[in-house]
């Protein structure tokens, strides 16, 4: 069932209605953002225009760097804040591309013909001295705002790791999907040589919130890297005061031409967003965590 109401077709729009009324739900709307209130969260989607000059100059100058994505879009945030726990976990390019700045990756290996196309100007010499794909370890932020349950001043959240796993059968349950959205807080299409793109999406049903925060790479005819977030929270908290939260981040890469030794055809590595290439890429780290309230 799709989310937005200019596209919902009347039958569309009443079996949304009614799925809202029966959790108590309620959908907002203005010409920024998008938000659905539903079990005590508050999870809201920002889309705004890319950074202008001066506000690219600004973050260059914070972030210590002369290099920023072709896109960025810095007012674009995805955010859910649980009211009565004072938790906020929130999703923006500026901590990510800091998280990008701070990780430092040593640039990927291109070709002569690659770097030529990369320069910024055809009569300046380029040094790929930075880590040009922006390669971000980003899983989100979080933070802890004053509610009516708790104090912030005295209590903080923490990722703990966890042998629980999220709840894939709940995901796969044929659910109505009370709100979708997806929000691109940077890309760059590394001079035509391929791309970088990081995006978060999510999904509510009436059982549950779900999230992939992720950062697809593909240089062309060298390498494919997926970092991938997921974030789940079910409504049935079981007398918690505070929302019980799973996240699970792996990484992945696949250098091109093994891939291609595996008999991997050309149109699947033209991969746009790391749909198609998901399955094929070797697994290099897989975490579980949970996100406990530490009161001090």
């Amino acid at each position: 069932m799709a989310q937005d109401s200019e596209v919902l077709d009347d039958e569309e729009q009443k079996q949304l209605q009614a799925a809202l009324q029966r959790v108590g739900a309620c959908l907002k709307q203005d010409s920024s953002s998008r938000a659905i209130s539903v079990y005590g969260w508050e999870i809201t989607a920002f889309k705004r225009p890319i950074l202008n000059m001066i506000t690219r100059d600004r973050w260059e100058h914070m972030l210590g760097t002369s290099h920023l994505p072709e896109m960025v879009f810095g007012d674009n945030s995805l955010e859910l804040v649980h009211k009565d726990s004072g938790l906020r976990i929130h999703f923006n390019a500026f901590d990510a591309l800091r998280s990008w700045k701070e990780e430092g990756l040593p640039p990927v290996e291109v070709s002569a013909a690659a770097q030529w196309k990369m320069r910024s100007k055809p009569s300046k010499e380029i040094v790929l001295d930075y880590d040009y794909t922006f390669t971000t370890s980003y899983s989100g932020s979080e933070a802890f705002i004053s509610s009516s349950n708790t104090q912030a001043d005295s209590s903080k959240f923490q990722w703990l790791e966890t042998d629980e796993e999220i709840d894939l059968i709940s995901l796969k349950a044929r659910d109505p999907i009370l709100f979708y959205d997806e929000v691109v807080l940077y890309e760059d299409e590394l001079a035509d040589n391929g791309v970088s793109l990081l995006t978060v999406k999510v999904r509510v049903m009436p059982s549950c919130w779900f999230l992939l925060l992720r950062f697809w790479l593909r240089v062309d005819g060298v390498l494919m890297r997926l970092r991938d977030t997921r974030m789940y929270s079910s409504f049935q908290q079981d007398g918690f005061d505070y929302p019980k939260v799973l996240r699970e981040r792996c990484i992945k890469e696949g250098n091109v031409q093994d891939l291609l030794a595996m008999g991997t055809s050309p149109d699947m590595l033209a991969d746009r967003d790391g749909s198609l290439m998901y399955g094929k890429l070797n697994l290099s780290r897989k975490q579980t965590e949970k996100l406990v309230l530490i009161r001090n």
